[in-house]
């Protein structure tokens, strides 16, 4: 389940590293959530500006930063990978990468070309640094497990979807002509959701879905060829949707379908874990196969019906599924780091993962998630609910930023007054 060897305190990153990328992804839910007070409904037209900002605040500034905080602390657990220096790999990182979240949102409000080339250098050479450095360690591993494998995959289609942003960004700040500007951004547009956020998700959850929940496998067929399928599709679809727009068409059709049989895979595995009580990561994780379900099949209707709450359907509940998964991990992730890095450097007061963060507590953030969706949904077609909806978002976000801060309290405070175990060495 977990590598040959065990993962050490040599191995895993510095908890800060994990801890500061969760809470700048919390801080960025709580932005999107002010967004969402001030557009409005004028959020669900993918046309407009604002949808243009609030999506890249979710996509970039909340699940980028909880995704790549999920990778420096999977690699090592479930790929044996060890990234050396990683605080100042993670310092390369998130300094620029947030600098360019706020240049480029700024660039979209303003459409000032400076704005855009800036944002452009920031975000491209910061993702594309932590990319190079997680593909080379994966690519030097000598044995790949499914989930090392559909991380490859994850990380060459993020890989992609900047590229085809820098192009977009180019285009947009009058650099280049765009002459292929539809193209680009639909490609931008499914490496983004079917191929990063998807494939990361779903290869993460053929190790700790097992691991966690103590459920049968998946079937080697699906763990070791669905990441593979899924981004060969995409390329294959994007060549020939320079010439053919209708082939997005299609490959959407049957990724629509792949991902619905995932899901409905992965909620049969959930119904068969040998762990009889289930906690809220349980329900975060079929909330979000449920809302993965409920967007395949809006996304395949908005294909033959021009509908528009029929699209903002299939884009809230994919927003959901991949928040859903988040949610669920961070509360493994964090109370699991907190008391392992406290065991680990020998302090025996180290505290449980129930007194990090109490399951009551996550079962009250379930509850507010699960209100969001619904309060999102009935804004569709009663205006006034956005309201709710933002304010239950900011509610959401910092519920979790307020974890992030006890957590590291908690560890500090461990550190400065905890005891540790005492080797009492005999005599000569």
């Amino acid at each position: 389940m977990f590598n040959q060897n065990g993962l050490s305190l040599d191995q895993a990153p510095p908890i800060s590293v994990v801890l500061r990328f969760f809470f700048s992804g919390a801080l960025f839910g709580i932005l999107a959530g002010i967004f969402i007070l001030f557009f409005g409904t004028a959020i669900f037209d993918a046309q407009t500006m604002q949808a243009v900002i609030l999506t890249h605040t979710l996509t970039l500034g909340v699940m980028l930063s909880f995704m790549f905080a999920a990778l420096f602390q999977m690699l090592p657990v479930i790929a044996g990978v060890r990234l050396a220096a990683p605080q100042q790999k993670a310092n390369l990182l998130q300094y620029p990468f947030t600098a360019g979240i706020f240049a480029l949102l700024a660039a979209f409000q303003t459409s000032l070309p400076w704005l855009y080339t800036l944002a452009s250098l920031l975000l491209g050479s910061s993702i594309f640094y932590v990319v190079a450095v997680m593909l080379k360690n994966l690519f030097e591993l000598t044995y790949h497990s499914a989930s090392s494998k559909g991380m490859v995959m994850a990380l060459l289609s993020l890989a992609i979807l900047v590229i085809l942003a820098l192009y977009l960004t180019a285009a947009l700040s009058g650099t280049i002509a765009g002459s292929y500007f539809v193209q680009m951004k639909e490609g931008h547009y499914s490496f983004g959701l079917f191929g990063w956020i998807s494939l990361l998700i779903i290869s993460i959850s053929f190790q700790v879905i097992e691991m966690f929940y103590v459920t049968p496998p998946y079937p080697k067929a699906v763990s070791y060829y669905l990441p593979m399928g899924i981004l060969g599709l995409l390329i294959i679809t994007f060549i020939t949707g320079l010439f053919f727009p209708a082939a997005w068409v299609i490959a959407d059709i049957v990724l629509a379908l792949v991902l619905s049989a995932y899901a409905l895979l992965t909620l049969l595995r959930l119904t068969q874990k040998k762990r009889p009580l289930s906690d809220a990561t349980v329900w975060f994780w079929r909330t979000g196969l449920a809302s993965l379900l409920l967007s395949m099949a809006a996304l395949v209707f908005s294909r033959f019906v021009d509908i528009e709450s029929i699209k903002a359907l299939n884009y809230l509940f994919f927003a959901f599924f991949a928040l859903s998964i988040v949610f669920a991990m961070f509360y493994k992730i964090i109370p699991f780091l907190t008391w392992f890095h406290l065991n680990s450097q020998g302090y025996f007061t180290a505290p449980m993962m129930h007194e990090v963060i109490h399951p009551k507590t996550a079962n009250k953030h379930l509850y507010i998630h699960l209100t969001t969706l619904v309060t999102f949904t009935v804004s569709l077609f009663i205006a006034p609910f956005i309201y709710f909806a933002g304010l239950l978002t900011i509610l959401s976000f910092a519920w979790m930023a307020y974890q992030i801060i006890h957590a590291w309290k908690l560890y500090r405070h461990t550190q400065e007054t905890g005891e540790k175990f005492e080797m009492n060495m005999p005599q000569a």
